[in-house]
């Protein structure tokens, strides 16, 4: 995985000086905090996680759409399948 180096950010310079996590945040819709130089936290724009999950329950529904479409017309499906 590609992580690009401006939203990195060490953990000891997100305590001394987290307005610059929430700067690259706002600019970047993340950061990754690393510790002993690896990544271990992501701090991520609400915005964006909100939309990820309105974005999946959306699909789930039109999944539950496909399904009960399906499962109504199964018997037409078979016979255009032949």
């Amino acid at each position: 995985m590609l992580i690009n180096p401006k939203r990195q950010v060490s953990i000891t310079e997100a305590n001394q000086n987290f307005s610059k996590v929430t700067k690259i945040v706002d600019e970047e819709k993340m950061v990754i905090i690393l510790k002993q130089n690896k990544p271990k936290y992501l701090v991520i724009d609400f915005e964006e996680i909100a939309q990820t999950v309105e974005n999946n329950e959306e699909e789930k529904a039109w999944e539950e759409v496909s399904k009960k479409m399906l499962f109504k017309n199964f018997e037409a499906y078979k016979e255009l399948a032949k």
